[in-house]
């Protein structure tokens, strides 16, 4: 199966990408023809700025590479390293219905979270389609969120079939049902925009800094709690073993646990999961070249299955010789 997501590189990677996304990424590679790519075309219509830009796919590779992609069984390439890619959303986009577009929701909220109505974010849908049909992609991991856009695709794709003839191959989603909703520090889900989130890197003392941020109720140690409706109990969830969790959740319902001895907890126990994944990120940060040779061949590896496709998307509309 050849599967295939992209990541935005709109930041730092927070712990919400890693169980929502990275987690299942490095899961995917095993056994399947995994393509994965740094989608900087798409973080234009948000990253005005060319040096940030540049800083963040930069550090999204790394970062990818330090949690566990491996070169040798993904191919991790960076979206712009494929200009294939707009020629074919620009095949698309001759094909594609306003109408479809405007049914978005995703650009809807975005406009209505003050993000200015510009034809990039309105025509994302056809370079998410590029992005999945040029690589004849099988399956496509996304969350419910974003099934929306994977469905587009697959109209983009059906229409462009009836109008030129069968020519690409209609993906299928992968839904990441089984995700964990990560809270954040103000413990709505995670997320850049809430600016409630711990990043994966951060250094330890940092980590111990945000945590400390969690917002909890006033309940006092000896009283009683309810661990399915506590937020640090939720994170905490995601990084303790089956006996840590255990003891952890009797003491909650059992009263005798603090919410400072919980947020000492949780630092202690993200800090722990990702160290090793800290030292080889530093490690790489170290040694550019290397991150530039995994970038470059997996460039190769990409171009080298678009340009079939594309072929096949040009001779089906009558362009070139």
């Amino acid at each position: 199966m050849r599967v295939l997501s992209g990541i935005q590189p709109s930041g730092a990677l927070h712990i919400g990408n890693y169980f929502g996304a990275i987690r299942q990424y490095v899961h995917l590679q095993e056994g399947n023809d995994a393509y994965y790519f740094v989608a900087d075309y798409h973080a234009l219509t948000s990253v005005r700025s060319a040096e940030n830009l540049r800083k963040y796919v930069f550090d999204v590779v790394v970062d990818l590479l330090a949690l566990g992609l491996d070169p040798e069984r993904a191919t991790l390439f960076v979206q712009s390293d494929v200009p294939e890619t707009t020629e074919l959303a620009w095949l698309l986009t001759s094909v594609t219905p306003m109408g479809w577009l405007e049914k978005c929701v995703s650009y809807k909220d975005k406009v209505q979270q003050g993000i200015p109505a510009e034809h990039g974010l309105f025509a994302y849908p056809v370079l998410q389609a590029a992005d999945i049909l040029l690589y004849d992609a099988d399956l496509v991991p996304v969350g419910q969120d974003q099934k929306q856009h994977l469905e587009i695709t697959r109209d983009i794709a059906e229409r462009f079939n009836h109008v030129y003839g069968e020519t690409f191959k209609l993906p299928k989603p992968y839904i990441l049902d089984q995700v964990a909703v990560v809270p954040g520090l103000d413990g709505r889900k995670m997320s850049k925009s809430y600016d409630n989130t711990i990043e994966i890197f951060d250094d330890p003392k940092t980590i111990t800094k945000k945590v400390k941020k969690i917002v909890t109720d006033s309940t006092p140690v000896e009283a009683p709690k309810n661990p399915d409706t506590c937020n640090l109990f939720m994170l905490y969830r995601l990084f303790a073993s089956p006996a840590e969790l255990a003891d952890v959740e009797g003491r909650y319902r059992a009263g005798g646990i603090g919410y400072g001895e919980m947020k000492s907890r949780l630092a202690e126990a993200i800090i722990a999961a990702f160290g090793p994944a800290r030292e080889k990120r530093a490690e790489l940060v170290a040694h550019p070249e290397r991150v530039e040779a995994v970038r470059e061949d997996a460039a190769q590896r990409a171009r080298k299955a678009a340009r079939i496709v594309l072929e096949k998307a040009r001779n089906a509309c009558g362009l070139g010789r």
